[in-house]
């Protein structure tokens, strides 16, 4: 699955005595709604269904479909902000009006970041840090997190497209001074390698500790800035655990789990049967998921507004070019909408390129690790 921002929805807000959310995880988490004060609504989002699929068609092709057709969940999640204690909050709808899958999603959310966050090792500083949470009567599901940040590396690629738009329109896209420009490129790089290796470094602590996150997107990564000036203070972290999947073997020999069908399904149809081929097949899922992430953040931030898109990056790579990168650079670099994203990719002898057709591979047993790719040079920011 796909997570992208949708329009903001507001939910009901209710002071009914809360029941207390179910954890497996050993952790201290606050679960008394007496600890938390409701402040404004930031926003809501969803999640994106791919509603059909089919083969890439060739030989070498592994568990990677082309998508067809995608829609929009059902399930909407709203986001606030004021609490005096856990200081951003995401609201669940719960059954009454997103049915049990809601629940399901809320649940696994919990339990998720509380493992996580009970590992000896410590937590991550790139996974949002779960304060607590708790469910009303009425059903709706509460999760409260620290406030480390309210923007996404959606929002930043946003902002930085409609900038450079707004630039070029005004005849300032190219500065006078060569020096100065270059500078601005330069900051745009590192500000991006920075935000991509803290992701994948949130993702290794993951996959060490035998869970997926299955939903990996520009909207699941949160930043605590969005200014490219600030690159040395900036710290990504994942959040949107709804669909994390646990691979240890225990779970994987039981196979249940409605949330993981899909998941399953296409692990299935890759040959993926043993819990070995499975927990191999659903890592490197993740990885291709972080593959079309580094695309996207490759292309957007370096483009103008409207010149491409994550769903339409994504059916570029797999339906046109069938993940064949090579041919992929060969069109972009034809297209002067596009240079920016190609000269950046292009950095290190083409590292970019290199680690994202690893990334990508149609063969998911090719693909590398999560910790390979962090410390791949194109991550470190050694081609800079």
């Amino acid at each position: 699955m796909l997570l992208l921002s949708l329009l903001p929805i507001s939910l009901p807000l209710h002071t009914q005595k809360p029941r207390t959310l179910s954890c497996k995880a050993t952790l201290n988490l606050i679960t008394d709604s007496d600890s938390f004060q409701v402040g404004r609504l930031l926003g809501s989002y969803g999640f994106i269904n791919i509603t059909s699929y089919s083969g890439l068609q060739s030989s070498s092709d592994s568990g990677q479909f082309k998508i067809q057709d995608v829609g929009e969940g059902s399930v909407k999640i709203s986001l606030l902000s004021g609490f005096t204690k856990a200081e951003s909050s995401r609201v669940y709808p719960g059954q009454r009006a997103g049915g049990t899958e809601a629940d399901m999603m809320a649940a696994n959310e919990l339990n998720s970041h509380a493992f996580l966050q009970s590992s000896p090792k410590g937590i991550s500083q790139n996974l949002l840090m779960l304060i607590g949470g708790f469910e009303t009567t009425t059903g709706e599901q509460w999760l409260a997190f620290r406030n480390d940040g309210i923007y996404s590396a959606a929002d930043y690629a946003k902002v930085s497209s409609e900038k450079l738009s707004k630039s070029r329109s005004l005849g300032v896209g190219m500065s006078w001074n060569y020096f100065e420009q270059e500078e601005i490129v330069r900051r745009k790089r590192f500000f991006v390698i920075k935000l991509l290796q803290g992701a994948m470094l949130g993702l290794a602590f993951m996959h060490e500790h035998e869970r997926l996150h299955q939903s990996l997107g520009p909207s699941s990564v949160v930043l605590n800035t969005i200014t490219e000036r600030d690159a040395a203070y900036l710290v990504p972290r994942l959040r949107d655990l709804a669909f994390s999947v646990d691979i240890r073997y225990s779970y994987l020999e039981e196979g249940r789990g409605m949330l993981s069908e899909q998941l399953w399904r296409r692990a299935a149809a890759a040959g993926a049967i043993t819990p070995f081929e499975k927990r191999a097949f659903a890592i490197a899922d993740d990885i291709y998921e972080a593959g079309l992430l580094l695309a996207y953040l490759a292309f957007v931030p370096f483009c103008e507004s409207g010149i491409i898109d994550s769903l339409s990056l994504q059916r570029l790579l797999e339906n046109t070019f069938k993940l064949d990168i090579e041919a992929t650079r060969e069109y972009c670099l034809a297209d002067d909408r596009l240079l920016e994203a190609v000269k950046f990719l292009d950095l290190g002898d083409g590292a970019g390129w290199e680690l994202l057709q690893a990334m990508l591979n149609p063969d998911y047993r090719k693909r590398p690790i999560a910790e390979a790719v962090a410390k791949h040079r194109f991550m470190t920011g050694a081609v800079l």
